[in-house]
């Protein structure tokens, strides 16, 4: 089996692939991810996803599997990383009681080959009225930080999830189903 590389580094990317037996690298990718927030949310995380698989197998030598995915999360626009806690509240607040899309990029390149792979998935979440109370409580936990949306599903943040429809672990970061479904469609590779 070719070797995989996580072109991110992504502690929450890095979790979802350690749960299977699978041998891989995590490689960070020293992209510049400006793009127009004005932009299709679709296009921008393909592209961002697509830009950071280039510049690791640009970079390798070897024969190997590389893949990349970039997460936003999108309400009439799309809805970055917060800046800090004021950011933050600001975020929570706007999608208190709101449906959103989480939506990821993914790219996956053998590097062997030169197939490339672009795709997306995209999961449906209902956040519930929060007080404002309820949200300081949650960002004074910190863990907004560095999270598209200011929150995460996986941690504290679940409690300010209503329901979702579609993939959780897309919500996390990396939709392991696509992923695995994409291995095995087109580069006869299998995650489990």
């Amino acid at each position: 089996m070719k070797k995989i590389i996580l072109a991110s580094s992504s502690p929450r990317r890095r979790e979802i692939l350690e749960r299977y037996d699978v041998d891989f690298e995590i490689i960070k990718s020293h992209v510049n991810e400006k793009v127009s927030f004005g932009d299709d949310p679709f296009q921008v995380v393909m592209s961002l996803a697509f830009q950071k698989a280039e510049d690791i197998s640009s970079k390798l030598d070897s024969n190997a599997i590389v893949i990349a995915a970039d997460t936003v999360v999108y309400m009439n626009s799309v809805i970055g990383k917060p800046k800090d806690e004021i950011d933050a509240y600001r975020i929570l607040e706007k999608l208190s009681g709101k449906e959103h899309l989480v939506i990821t990029g993914i790219t996956i390149i053998d590097t062997s080959l030169g197939k490339k792979i672009i795709d997306y998935e995209t999961t449906k979440v209902k956040f519930r009225e929060l007080q404002p109370e309820k949200i300081n409580r949650y960002i004074s936990t910190g863990e907004f930080k560095d999270k598209a949306g200011a929150y995460g599903i996986q941690g504290y943040g679940e409690i300010l999830v209503d329901w979702i429809e579609g993939s959780y672990s897309n919500v996390v970061g990396l939709p392991i189903v696509k992923v695995d479904k994409l291995l095995e469609r087109y580069f006869n590779t299998k995650i489990l």
